[in-house]
């Protein structure tokens, strides 16, 4: 033709990624995928604000975001308000499901996107490429068996406008997420697991910290949980570090000398400390567990006040042996550590399934096929 070459090499696929801004865990968890997906040659679009979006550019600092405003949920300080703060709440989240879908549409066009991956965000699905939904919770838990089923069908309804479903935890019995992952019924569409998605890996290290805590969740409860272990942590013996989950705050609590108080590390950092720490002392968050179960890490996990969810979580990896447990309300920190070292000492090892990478290359395969 001319002496012209033709390049024949396929295009780059443009996939954007938007998790959801209830706590830092959605987009954390997000974290390898982003990275199976660089590897594999995507052109990424990350799509988020606020604090999620802070937490992201220190970790992607070189990547293409978009802004995408989040939901925004506030849980309530007692447990017995927590639903009717949730029922309030409902019109704004729908609302924002709404905006979602606009937004979705403009942006796929203006930026040419190929295909999309929505950790828990209702109204990111589109028709005309493949768009993939993750969430660990396909049953949830409220407190009301009424209120699981019906909670499920609304949820379903959102999941199944989807290509397809990842469920990040293992298939078989053995598992992290008990019956939240693996409900009597399932969605219409596809359903794959992706095995422990943890963004850390495992090393040998050194112990040189006696107790590492990490905050996080939606406020209030973590200012609260904040406040309460900090004065119960004045005349702690060992060396402490204690991690805000706070990407966007640049000033720090003023504490006793034997405590190092960080706002926010990037997973390569968080994933050295949690090695080289004795104990971790943290919410019993799913993202969380991933990663501390990816560590082998002895933990004592402290559930939300008011999630079902963590409270589930909570109960279900105590009796299973994997975690310690116990609750906010009266929580005594030496106490708790020293129920927790009696604890591991007699726990069994587990072996986890690993990311299945191999599902997010298929899935790109398939983009390209729907593009072709």
């Amino acid at each position: 033709m001319n002496g012209q070459k033709i390049n024949n090499a396929p295009k780059e696929l443009r996939i954007l990624i938007a998790p959801l801004d209830w706590g830092l865990g959605h987009a954390t968890r997000c974290i390898p995928i982003i990275y199976a997906l660089q590897k594999a040659g995507a052109a990424l679009f990350l799509a988020c604000d606020g604090a999620t979006e802070n937490l992201l550019r220190k970790e992607f600092p070189t990547f293409r975001f978009l802004h995408l405003k989040g939901y925004q949920v506030q849980y309530a300080r007692r447990k017995q308000l927590f639903l009717w703060r949730l029922f309030a709440q409902l019109p704004r989240i729908g609302r924002t499901v709404q905006y979602e879908q606009r937004w979705l549409q403009k942006v796929v066009q203006e930026h040419e996107i190929d295909g999309v991956i929505s950790d828990n965000r209702f109204g990111l699905y589109h028709g005309q490429i493949p768009c993939v939904y993750i969430t660990h919770q396909l049953q949830f838990e409220t407190g009301s068996t009424w209120l699981n089923s019906f909670a499920q069908k609304i949820h379903y309804k959102f999941i199944n406008r989807f290509s397809e479903c990842w469920v990040p935890d293992a298939a078989g019995e053995v598992n992290l997420a008990g019956r939240l992952s693996h409900p009597d019924v399932m969605p219409k569409i596809p359903v794959r697991y992706l095995g422990n998605l943890s963004r850390f890996t495992k090393t040998e290290s050194l112990k040189t910290v006696t107790l590492l805590v990490i905050l996080s969740g939606p406020e209030p409860q973590r200012s609260i949980f904040e406040t309460l272990i900090i004065s119960q942590l004045q005349d702690f013996d060992g060396k402490v570090v204690l991690v805000r989950g706070l990407p966007s705050v640049q000033s720090v609590p003023e504490v006793a000398s034997h405590i190092h108080v960080v706002n926010h590390l990037t997973a390569n950092e968080l994933c050295k400390l949690a090695l080289s720490s004795e104990m971790v002392l943290a919410r019993a968050g799913y993202s969380t567990i991933m990663d501390l179960a990816q560590l082998h890490q002895k933990a004592i996990l402290v559930p939300t006040p008011s999630q079902a969810e963590q409270e589930y979580l909570a109960c279900y990896l105590g009796q299973l042996g994997l975690f310690y447990t116990c609750n906010q309300q009266k929580f005594n920190l030496p106490d708790a550590l020293k129920k927790a070292i009696d604890f591991y000492s007699l726990k069994q090892a587990w072996t986890f399934q690993p990311f299945h990478e191999d599902i997010v290359i298929e899935w790109l395969q398939t983009v390209r096929r729907t593009k072709a």
